[in-house]
């Protein structure tokens, strides 16, 4: 029944909240937090979402894997309820909440009803004032992030994954899965997870983004409540990371009959004056499914994989330009040089007029897609303010992308575009690699 409830009200929201009818409110608590707000009055109903910056970056030296599995255990038991009473509690309030960690945020977000607002407020504060950590607890979550390594460990492409990250970013914690080794983990204490807590969880890398059936005067004192609480700043956050630009390919050596390739070099940060440039033309080169350049050369005229896709990753400190795909053994070799003369030539940066248009026809259109609901939405406002991004961008942001003109992607193409830096890496066994 409550996952019913869910999903009427999303449904609901698509229809009450098209992209262009989205007005942000710039909110500031009375205790000095602030927030962005989209109020939707027409269904009973609140997202809300709170990253913190660092993610699993700002792990203590020797202890990785501890803020992944700190924020895997928050649910786990709150104040006097242990796991099972803060899940019937949560249940009891038709609230979901969900706790992430990833390279740079961790994430806590939160859907409730609005009759239940206060009640599902006080059951999120308390997980993330005053968790518990119960040793049972963390154990049991250790148990299963120890499982998702191991399987990690025989997958062929968490394992080309986490080769690159290593090439590419060393000793950085980028360079490193946020899930730690087993070593690591099973070294976890319950006390480094309250250490893990207070080195992200901090009022000073705090960016909330709400969207509902709330006004800003409601919303300022209730985030007050939630997260005044918080420590006032977290560990100091780690340094850019120097990206590794030397080309080549590596092989991983795995036993299957096809191999797993990631490829890719440096990118771009979001607030560079290219970027959306740079967005256009990797729609032309390799985000834009069977009409990208890669997948005509590399699946439609040759048959060399199912699919082959390229984009950007502009992470908090480092920006990288990926590509991946899969191929037989035999055919990998050859994959590769296609992959990297089309990156040579779309290095010149000739774009054609109708790929331009395409593109932009494209990204445009497909952009309203995005908001179909209160909770998609309230992500993408946190994203906003991550990047750094205006709050009007959501109404400006398509004609960026219509600004792009064919000068700006042959600016772009040369500037950043360059094959023989591109770094390879290859599980499998391929034919003719070494």
């Amino acid at each position: 029944m409550i996952r019913m409830l869910f999903a009427t009200l999303a449904a609901a929201l698509v229809l009450a909240l098209p992209a262009r009818a989205i007005e942000i409110k710039d909110v500031t608590s009375p205790g000095g937090i602030n927030a962005w707000l989209v109020e939707a009055h027409d269904i009973p109903f609140i997202a809300l979402n709170i990253s913190f910056k660092g993610g699993a970056s700002l792990d203590a030296p020797g202890k990785r894997g501890a803020i992944n599995l700190m924020t895997a255990t928050l649910e786990e038991g709150a104040g006097q309820m242990d796991a099972q009473g803060f899940a019937e509690a949560a249940e009891a309030l038709a609230a979901q909440f969900g706790f992430d960690a990833d390279d740079d945020t961790v994430d806590v977000s939160a859907r409730f009803l609005s009759e239940n607002r206060d009640a599902a407020v006080a059951l999120l504060r308390e997980a993330l004032i005053t968790p518990r950590f119960d040793q049972a607890a963390v154990d049991r979550v250790r148990a299963q992030v120890l499982s998702i390594i191991a399987s990690n460990e025989q997958d062929p492409n968490d394992i080309a994954g986490e080769r690159f990250a290593a090439l590419t970013y060393g000793a950085h914690p980028y360079g490193s899965s946020i899930s730690g080794t087993r070593d690591s983990v099973q070294a976890l204490t319950r006390e480094d997870m309250f250490e893990a807590k207070s080195r992200v969880m901090a009022r000073d890398r705090m960016i909330v983004s709400a969207v509902g059936d709330i006004t800003a005067e409601e919303l300022g004192p209730l985030l007050d409540r939630l997260l005044g609480d918080l420590p006032a700043t977290g560990a100091e956050m780690p340094p850019r990371a120097d990206v590794a630009t030397e080309g080549g390919i590596t092989v991983v050596d795995y036993d299957s009959p096809q191999s797993v390739v990631i490829f890719g070099h440096q990118g771009l940060a979001m607030d560079d004056p290219d970027f959306f440039a740079a967005y256009v033309l990797n729609q032309i080169l390799g985000a834009g499914g069977f009409s990208s350049r890669l997948m005509e050369e590399v699946r439609e005229k040759r048959g060399l994989t199912y699919g082959i896709y390229s984009y950007l990753v502009p992470k908090d400190l480092a920006e990288m330009w990926m590509g991946s795909f899969s191929a037989s053994n035999e055919k990998v070799a050859e994959a590769i040089e296609i992959v990297k003369a089309e990156w040579a030539r779309a290095a010149t940066g000739a774009v054609s007029a109708a790929e331009l248009s395409d593109a932009k026809t494209y990204l445009t259109g497909a952009y309203a897609l995005r908001f179909d609901g209160n909770a998609q939405i309230a992500g993408i406002l946190t994203g906003m303010q991550l990047s750094d991004m205006p709050i009007d961008y959501i109404d400006s942001r398509n004609a960026k992308v219509e600004a792009v003109t064919a000068e700006d992607v042959a600016r772009v193409a040369k500037r950043l575009l360059d094959a023989d830096a591109l770094r390879f890496v290859v599980v499998g066994k391929p034919v003719g690699l070494e």
